[in-house]
């Protein structure tokens, strides 16, 4: 199976030369390469097949770069097209780079004559070595990985930090496989609660921090000071980074969070019951803000695939099961139930109902009707 594993590199003075030269070079190819495949499209002939190395005769310094970074350009552009023709409803026409986008090139890991690969890590030295980047780069590694390396992928944030992804072949991607502690639990996810957990042992609410809500001030202040700066003055380029790195801070504290919650229900739950979410059409509402920054398309993400890691199981609910409206103790539907009644009391067996532990009960219900029948 293969695993990603990221961590933060720190070159000098000249590796930051060559990066930036790689990611120019690939962006360069990228446009021209799209520019011919438009101009045929709009002749009504077929798209060329087009590979890098056309353009290194009339370009040398496209030769300053990793062939192999080069070459995976041409890759990723062909599945573009690719998927624009399968879909064109989901997947849009590749559309031309810019310098201001996002900053990356990947790499593939190929054996050397001499038996050596070009994508190699010494964990105990701390450094990463990269095609044409010989001596090495700084790099902390936070967990280390036994397995074939397959590429890696460089890439530069907008606060100027740089960072690899290699991608690894592993026969066992999995750390420590806990015995969980419970069979079935379900999740309701809200925006009161992040997430309502109900399984074997009780109920649990999980209170979500609210990163980009409490951070939003400080985003405000730092915007209206990169506004007041002219554009691409140093004082601008300054401002610019303080901004980017809270962004980055916003970022980063949120997918913490995620990771860890999943890892931990993973652990600690068989299988997991959750409710399909229509977050497209949730984000369009007043309550957008705090369903993006939730994020909860992601964190379902997430669960799927510790979830096949672990060897646990998802079950997802179609979005029209009323979890929340359901009384989990005798079935009575409460279609008068409103968003605002957090607590509501069944008409029926006169049980009172706390909303989003009475809609994790009936998740991990579903859940328990689903396995057993």
């Amino acid at each position: 199976m293969l695993k990603a594993y990221k961590y933060r590199i720190y070159p000098n003075k000249v590796r930051k030369e060559f990066f930036e030269k790689t990611f120019g070079c690939c962006r360069f190819v990228w446009n021209k390469m799209l520019e011919e495949k438009l101009e045929t499209l709009r002749q009504g002939r077929k798209i060329p097949r087009i590979t890098p190395a056309r353009y290194k005769k009339e370009y040398p310094f496209l030769r300053e770069a990793d062939s192999l970074a080069l070459a995976n350009v041409q890759l990723e552009q062909e599945k573009a097209f690719r998927n624009h023709f399968k879909n064109p409803k989901h997947f849009r026409m590749p559309k031309f780079k810019k310098k201001k986008d996002k900053q990356s090139y990947t790499t593939n890991n190929q054996r050397l004559k001499n038996g050596n690969e070009t994508i190699r890590v010494d964990f105990e030295k701390g450094f990463i070595y990269l095609p044409k980047i010989k001596s090495g780069i700084k790099t902390v590694f936070h967990r280390k990985f036994e397995g074939e390396i397959k590429s890696a992928t460089v890439v530069k944030t907008k606060a100027d930090k740089y960072y690899v992804s290699v991608l690894v072949d592993e026969q066992d991607p999995r750390n420590e496989v806990k015995e969980p502690k419970n069979f079935i639990g379900g999740i309701d996810l809200g925006l009161k609660s992040f997430a309502t957990i109900a399984n074997d042992t009780g109920t649990l609410k999980v209170e979500y921090p609210k990163y980009l809500i409490k951070a939003e001030k400080r985003l405000k202040r730092l915007q209206r000071q990169l506004s007041r700066k002219e554009e691409g003055s140093k004082n601008w380029e300054k401002a610019r980074k303080r901004l980017a790195k809270e962004h980055e801070y916003v970022k980063n504290a949120r997918e913490d969070f995620l990771h860890k919650l999943s890892k931990t229900i993973i652990d600690e739950n068989q299988v997991v019951v959750v409710e399909s979410l229509n977050v497209k059409g949730l984000s369009k509402t007043r309550l957008s803000k705090h369903i993006l920054d939730s994020s909860w398309s992601k964190f379902l993400e997430y669960l799927r695939y510790k979830a096949d890691w672990y060897g646990r199981r998802v079950i997802e609910v179609d979005k029209t099961f009323p979890s929340s409206r359901m009384c989990s103790i005798c079935g009575y539907i409460n279609k008068e139930l409103k968003l605002k009644d957090r607590v509501w009391e069944c008409p029926e067996c006169r049980t009172i109902h706390d909303r989003d532990e009475n809609a994790a009960r009936n998740l991990r219900n579903y859940g328990i009707v689903y396995i057993s029948g």
